[in-house]
């Protein structure tokens, strides 16, 4: 196989697919143009991305075998999920009909997000055999990109062309570029699928323990990171207020001056994510165990959090402390996706990875739930709402200590699994 044939079949059409899928991150743009247009609160619209969190990650448990056995089917199915969730969420606003949002964006739009997200992986991984960790960083980054790119492309076609076109134009532009990734995905010369062999028993893979010592540790990384991503804005917010040179400003003063210093926070938090993406599955490239990279990222992630609780960051105001977490977290955060699938390689073995990665990404669903209501649940339950934010950190830290445990145990059990045929 050549190195074009490696890009044309399998780099090129996974970015084609999960830039566009990678856009469910771009909802805050949007959420509260909803709600003011159905005139529905904030907290009931905020349902139509948990829901997609939770169809991508349950339509992915169940998608693996279908993308075990034909890549172009799942890519075609993908594509006319996604693309018709997404345009029929412009729809449903056209007709001021919240239910709608919830159908199309949440499980029509999710069930789109969780086969085009499994969809490249293993492709990527029998294309790039010495390199898998790298590959699959790659397309998965391109994941993460997509909030980046197609954030402002969103605000300027809704102030361009108003919220609800904005939908349909969106849609037909990702329509064409799934449609070419559909066209170009294949899998190597040579690559047979085998039903004996490629077919194995969920429960098989369910009863073992490392498989449950994978899904917590993925688990406990995407809740924590939704946890501090979600209050990242208000965690800023009460830091910049203490500088000097903002006080005395009105609240509206204020926001309008510390907007661009948030807006280029949460810019280099993508690049951080993105990195992390890349980053941390290449590095498992160059280690005899996986999960070593997953311990890392906890090891890591729980530094951070004991450093803002040693030096009480977010009260004293220590912005450069506060910007160490947020990047770390998000490079954690990104790295834990990318990782996922060479380490479930490593247990598994590659002819069964669509499956268990399919089966794994079912914390995300849970996570996507769970992330958001557990920073508000703490923030809004702590002691001293004078110091909230602060309060959340050293459940943080907990979390963290518990996924580093559950990845540790996962080498204590090591060595590749053998799963039951179907």
């Amino acid at each position: 196989m050549t190195k074009g044939n490696r890009w044309t079949s399998a780099i090129i059409p996974a970015l084609l697919i999960h830039i566009p899928i990678g856009t469910v991150y771009c909802w805050s743009v949007f959420k509260q143009l909803i709600a003011d247009r159905l005139h529905a609160s904030p907290a009931s619209v905020e349902w139509g991305f948990s829901l997609a969190i939770f169809f991508l990650g349950m339509s992915a448990a169940f998608a693996g075998p279908m993308v075990e056995k034909n890549i172009r089917k799942s890519a075609l199915v993908s594509m006319i999920c996604f693309v018709v969730g997404f345009a029929g969420t412009g729809v449903s606003i056209a007709l001021n009909f919240l239910p709608g949002v919830f159908i199309c964006y949440g499980v029509i739009m999710g069930v789109g997000l969780g086969v085009g997200y499994l969809t490249p992986v293993k492709n990527l991984m029998l294309w790039f055999a010495d390199n898998k960790g790298l590959a699959t960083g790659i397309a998965v980054a391109g994941f993460g990109l997509a909030k980046a790119i197609a954030s402002p492309v969103m605000e300027f076609l809704i102030g361009a062309v108003g919220l609800v076109a904005m939908f349909y134009i969106l849609a037909a532009v990702y329509a064409v570029m799934m449609l070419i990734g559909f066209l170009l995905i294949k899998r190597p010369a040579g690559w047979v699928y085998d039903p004996a062999t490629s077919h194995v028993s969920r429960r098989s893979i369910l009863g073992k323990p490392v498989f449950w010592g994978i899904w917590i540790a993925f688990y406990i990384n995407i809740t924590c990171g939704l946890a501090l991503i979600s209050q990242e804005k208000d965690i800023l917010h009460d830091v910049l207020k203490a500088f000097p040179q903002y006080a005395g400003l009105s609240p509206t003063e204020f926001a309008a001056a510390i907007a661009g210093v948030i807006g280029l926070v949460l810019a280099v938090d993508s690049v951080f994510n993105t990195a992390g993406r890349v980053g941390f599955s290449t590095l498992s490239d160059h280690l005899k165990r996986r999960e070593t990279v997953y311990q890392v990222i906890f090891i890591m992630s729980i530094a951070v959090c004991v450093l803002q609780m040693a030096v009480n960051s977010i009260d004293n105001a220590l912005l450069w402390a506060v910007l160490a977490m947020l990047f770390l977290v998000n490079a954690g955060y990104g790295g834990g996706f990318s990782t996922l699938p060479v380490l479930l390689d490593q247990h598994f073995g590659t002819k069964t990875v669509s499956t268990t990665h399919g089966l794994t990404l079912s914390a995300w669903a849970f996570a996507g739930l769970s992330g958001n209501q557990l920073a508000a649940f703490v923030v809004a339950h702590a002691p001293d709402q004078a110091h909230r934010y602060a309060a959340l950190i050293p459940v943080l830290a907990g979390l963290f200590t518990v996924g580093l445990i559950s990845i540790s145990l996962v080498t204590y059990f090591g060595g590749r699994c053998e799963v039951r045929e179907a």
